[in-house]
Parts: structure tokens; sequence; C-alpha cells
């Protein structure tokens, strides 16, 4: 028993520390908010930036001063419309805008709404149209700041369903027609009704803590107001190596430049950022280590040729050999293989058209009786040598009778030599006598 009350101490003691140690963390001096922590490392003589950057604290303040703020009412319709309209919308140095011309004297805002913080929706004699999902919406932006409230509006004709209910996102109004309803929209933050002194309320400065040394014994070194004041801390030549921009508030660029850094400078910074305004309490911690300086290797000089002029007076530059190419001579060298390419080409193409023509040629003079003749054997050729001469020196030979042309047919049958007709024609009358 005794033992399980010791453990239940020890827990609560526990959650206790880790509690402590969390809000000491997450706050600082005017309770500002650790977003970013980082660890930076540079050589001993070198240079050290510290970005500190938020676009929250760009000073933008236009002339109208006021313009910063607007709230504006929006309608969602669900089926069978979908669609979504402006109600009305107003600026804190402006009047009521209302977008539908039936609304007019119908829906309305408190006029003092950027006063009290009362941004609440008046809409008298309702009607059916006016169901659907009514978002307030305000605006900051100067402050970067946006925060929206949603209201359900139903209509009914029933006095027993009138009734008002939270459904675990936003607030339920179911009212009845031709009655009156106020839609609740209120937040009175100094930020919604304050106007002015922003300038005054605006503020960054830098800490360092040396090793070794608790956050609340650390030494302020600079601070920095939106009105242009700016106050140093500590010997005058530590001022002179960190410095800030001097346009600091117009771009949001905070960072401390430390110049020729030393061992001394190790440590923990912190930036601290405050828009007492806005709301804005910020604290980003930088963790700066110095490490022993990078020395150079340097190399031997070189040793001077015979025909060059030994002069040790005087330092000669390092030789550097410029190569500049010439765009121009490097397009037209381009260009000459591009065209070698083409012409190769062509030739190509001009002998294949070369080579085809004489192909054809060749076809048209082709004769079957060489292509024949190329076939034969030599007892073939002879034997058309003799046929073409006993064609070529057979002369005409005129016959007096069929028996004599018979004859002479047969005769040439039998035999391939020459007839004697003359020889022939005598020995045929002598028989006939």
């Amino acid at each position: 028993m005794r033992n399980t009350h010791l453990l239940t101490s020890t827990l609560q003691l526990t959650h206790v520390l880790a509690a402590l140690v969390t809000a000491a963390l997450g706050q600082s001096d005017g309770g500002s908010a650790v977003v970013a922590m980082y660890n930076i490392s540079a050589p001993a003589g070198t240079r050290a930036v510290l970005q500190c950057q938020s676009q929250r604290m760009v000073w933008t303040r236009d002339q109208l001063r006021d313009r910063q703020r607007v709230v504006h009412w929006d309608l969602f319709r669900a089926a069978p419309d979908y669609a979504m309209e402006r109600v009305l919308d107003m600026f804190s140095a402006g009047d009521q805008r209302i977008y539908n011309a039936y609304n007019k004297g119908r829906i309305t805002m408190p006029d003092t709404a950027f006063n009290d913080g009362n941004f609440s929706l008046v809409i008298r004699d309702v009607v059916q149209s006016d169901r659907g999902l009514y978002s307030c919406n305000l605006h900051h932006h100067y402050c970067h700041l946006y925060e929206s409230t949603k209201v359900q509006l139903n209509v009914t004709k029933s006095a027993r369903k009138v009734r008002r209910f939270w459904d675990g996102e936003k607030a339920v109004f179911v009212v009845l027609v031709g009655s009156s309803v106020v839609l609740p929209c209120v937040n009175r933050r100094g930020v919604w009704t304050e106007a002015g002194g922003e300038e005054q309320q605006q503020v960054v400065h830098w800490d360092r803590q040396p090793p070794g040394v608790q956050h609340d014994r650390a030494d302020r070194l600079v601070d920095l107001y939106a009105s242009g004041e700016r106050r140093h801390y500590g010997p005058l030549f530590l001022r002179e190596r960190m410095n800030i921009t001097a346009n600091a508030f117009a771009r949001g660029d905070f960072s401390l430049t430390v110049a020729a850094l030393t061992p001394a400078d190790q440590g923990l910074y912190s930036c601290h950022l405050h828009h007492h305004y806005c709301g804005l309490h910020e604290r980003r911690i930088f963790r700066l280590t110095v490490t022993p300086p990078v020395h150079t290797h340097t190399t031997s000089p070189p040793h001077a040729l015979p025909n060059e002029d030994l002069n040790t007076d005087v330092a000669e530059g390092p030789r550097v050999i410029n190569v500049i190419l010439d765009q121009r001579h490097h397009f037209l060298q381009q260009m000459g293989y591009i065209l070698a390419t083409l012409l190769l080409l062509a030739i190509i193409l001009l002998a294949i058209i070369l080579f085809t023509r004489w192909g054809k040629t060749r076809v048209v003079e082709y004769d079957p009786r060489k292509m024949k003749r190329s076939h034969m054997t030599n007892h073939d050729i002879e034997m058309v040598a003799t046929e073409m001469k006993t064609y070529q020196t057979e002369p005409k030979l005129e016959y007096k009778n069929n028996l004599l042309k018979e004859k002479a047919d047969m005769t040439k049958m039998c035999s391939p030599k020459s007839i004697d007709l003359d020889r022939e024609m005598a020995k045929a009358c002598s028989c006939s006598y």
C-alpha cells in the first residue's frame, strides 16, 4: 500500500515537472511561444546570419487606417440550388453593403460592430427563402487573421417546432415564418475593436545567452520598434559586429548578422517578435557554435623557365587563358556538316536512278534469237547454219507440172544437197520421149 502511494506521488510529481518544462520552453518574457530552434555552426573569422523572418510583422498599413478590418455574412443554400451568396459586408471605416435589394431594410447588422464586437445578423419577417447555412467571417488583413462562425437557420410554420440547439458543429435556429431572428456573432478581442496604436505595440528584440547562463540572465543585444526607434546594448565593438537591416519592418526580415566570429560569440541567441495589437508573440532560438578557422593550403611557387624574367620583387598574378569560342564559326561548321550529308544523299540517290534506267534499257534491247542461240548446242548451230545457207542459196524454181514439183520436194527432203533443175528437166524430157 505504501509503495502504491509512493508510485502515485511520483507520477503526479512527474506530470507537474513536465508541465513546468513545457511552459518554460513554450514561453519567455512577454509570453512568447517558441516556434523554431536552429543549430548554426560557422568557422572563426567568418560571418554568421541568424535568420528571423515573419510576414505578420510587416508594416503594411494604408492611409485609411481602419480599412484593414472587414466582416461579411454569407449564405449557403442546400438542395436544389447548392449556391453560395454574399448577404452583406462592412468595413471598419465604412457603411454596410447589402447585395440583394429585397433584403434592404429587412436584414441588417449593428453599426457599432467594430466598437463593441457585436457582429450579429438581424433578419426581420423571415421567409422560406431565408433557410440555409449562414457564416460570419471576420478578416484582419493587417494582422493576417481570419475567424468564422456558422449558424444554421431552418424555417417552420408550426410554433411547436421553434427551438435552438447545438448539433456538435454549429448552432441551429428553427424559427417561425414571419418572425424575427438574431444570428449571433460576437468577438470582443481587442484586435477587432481597437482602431489605432499598432506602431506603438510592435517590437522586436534579440537576446544572447553565453554557455552556462540561464535565460533570465540573458544579455539584451538590440530593440527595434515599428515607429523607427532602435536601441543597442553592450560594448561598442559588439554593436559594430552585430547588425540588423534598417528596413526590417518593411520587409519582415529581422535577421541578425554577426561579423568576424570569435569563440566568445558562442551561445544561445533568441529573436523575440511581439505584436501586441495583433496578439502575436513568437520566439526563435539559434544555437551558435564557432569552429576553428579553416586554413588554406599554400603550395610552393612555380619555378620560372630559363627564358622568363626572374624578378622576385613584382608579384605576378595567375595566368588565365581565356578561350572564346566563335559562335558564328561554330554555326558555319555545323551547317557544313549538314550540307555535306545532304550532298552525299543526293549522289547516292542519283546513282540509284542511273542504275535503274540502265537496267530498263537492257530489257528493251533484248533479242529472243540471241537468247535462243546462246542455249543451242554445236550440232544445233551447224544445222541452223545449213538451213539458213540453203534458204539463202535456193533459187526460185518454176515447175511445168505438179509431178516435177512433188519429185523435187521429195528430193529436197531426202538430201540436203543442191539440185540442178536444168539437168533434171532434161532427164524428165528424155524419159517422156
